[in-house]
């Protein structure tokens, strides 16, 4: 039977009490100048070598831009716009500092959809003045499109898209700035059998390439304890009979294999039943909308994501604040990174696709998230996996998974 969501969330934060005086006792790695390290002593703080869109002001260019591309303004739109911020705000820094590089930021709005993103995608090409792009967000827009950003020649480095099979398809314009879900599924499936000691799960998973890619992963992670696999559709709102499946199954614990836009719905309507499971999300719900649109029911949800808390990346946080209207989150530092490389490229006078292309598959740097640096595939060493959870109406950090 399931057990109390209450008595496992007190249980986790027993054990994330005992992580945080563990690392108290390691609190001494020096912050970058002009960075904070005022930090929670389980937050990473900002890496001594860290690279700064600002660099050291002395970058020459000329008509250089680069663009965002994703979703502004459709459904999940909140997931894009913490990242074109942290874009944005790079592409400030780095202008202000940087009196003879002037970088213009073109934004492209894809909705977030594969039918959408290839005309998009298209008019990004086709501007010559676009040297690098930071996209696309969504594995499934990101699949509709490599293959015509490799044609062309022009660097991509999403910040999100964590399908693992878009590392695969011989795109050489093709980087990762995070883990994939090779690497998010596996982290995901111990932090529920071993964090929360669930020996039975059910998996509810979209149809959307992000969700089915992250599901398999999770499910190869879980075996046996897999119990119920169900399947929803994209902009479903009504849940009563994956419920009524998922009741019948008495699951420990649920794995949410979507986005917010779904999730909030679901987990409200589970809420309602009176049903006591543990919910966990991925990085694709991990925002304050569903917090906001769940309601009471986001309450005790926890969250993987391959992304990094922003806690300790003081200055970042109080300029994204203050740009934005709003706090960091899921993938706002990532995009600040994915863009300063690209800013790095450009502060040397780089004034091709080619020529930038190169530079960033031989890039090597310290990020604020992690160090960069890619294989021939796109993929990074480097990617950590976290657990974070909603607590008192807001989403809290909680240890390192992966």
């Amino acid at each position: 039977m399931a057990q109390t969501r209450l008595v496992r969330t007190l249980a986790l934060a027993a054990v994330l009490s005992l992580t945080v005086a563990g690392c108290a006792q390691n609190t001494d790695e020096p912050a970058a100048s002009g960075e904070d390290n005022g930090t929670s002593a389980d937050s990473p703080g900002v890496p001594e070598n860290v690279v700064l869109p600002a660099g050291d002001g002395t970058g020459e260019c000329e008509d250089a831009a680069i663009a965002y591309i994703g979703t502004i303004a459709g459904q999940n739109a909140a997931l894009g716009l913490n990242i074109l911020y942290g874009v944005r705000l790079a592409v400030q820094e780095h202008n202000e500092a940087n009196e003879n590089c002037q970088v213009e930021l073109v934004e492209f709005d894809t909705e977030g959809t594969p039918d959408r993103a290839p005309g998009v995608v298209t008019e990004a090409i086709n501007n010559e003045s676009i040297l690098g792009v930071v996209g696309l967000p969504f594995s499934g827009e990101s699949a509709a499109v490599g293959q015509a950003f490799s044609d062309a020649g022009l660097a991509t480095i999403s910040p999100s898209a964590t399908r693992p099979d878009l590392s695969t398809n011989g795109w050489g314009t093709f980087f990762r700035a995070l883990g994939n879900d090779a690497v998010q599924g596996p982290a995901a499936a111990s932090f529920i059998s071993e964090n929360l000691g669930a020996e039975s799960v059910c998996i509810v998973q979209d149809d959307s390439a992000y969700g089915m890619g992250l599901a398999e992963e999770v499910a190869a992670g879980l075996g046996d304890a897999v119990v119920c696999n169900e399947q929803i559709r994209t902009q479903q709102v009504e849940f009563s009979a994956v419920i009524g499946s998922i009741e019948a199954s008495e699951p420990d614990a649920i794995f949410f294999a979507g986005y917010y836009a779904e999730a909030a719905p679901f987990a409200q309507q589970l809420y309602d039943t009176g049903l006591e499971i543990d919910l966990v999300a991925p990085d694709g719900v991990r925002d304050n909308e569903f917090v906001a649109n769940a309601g009471d029911a986001a309450e005790g949800v926890y969250f993987t994501c391959p992304c990094v808390p922003s806690e300790g990346f003081t200055d970042f946080s109080d300029a994204f604040e203050e740009l934005s209207g709003s706090e960091p989150s899921t993938y706002s530092p990532e995009g600040y990174d994915a863009a300063t490389i690209l800013l790095t490229a450009l502060d040397q006078g780089l004034d091709t696709r080619e020529d930038v292309l190169q530079y960033v598959s031989e890039y090597s740097g310290q990020g604020l998230t992690k160090n960069f640096q890619w294989d021939e595939t796109g993929e990074l060493a480097e990617t950590p996996v976290w657990s974070y959870r909603v607590e008192g109406g807001e989403i809290v950090q909680g240890e390192q998974i992966g």
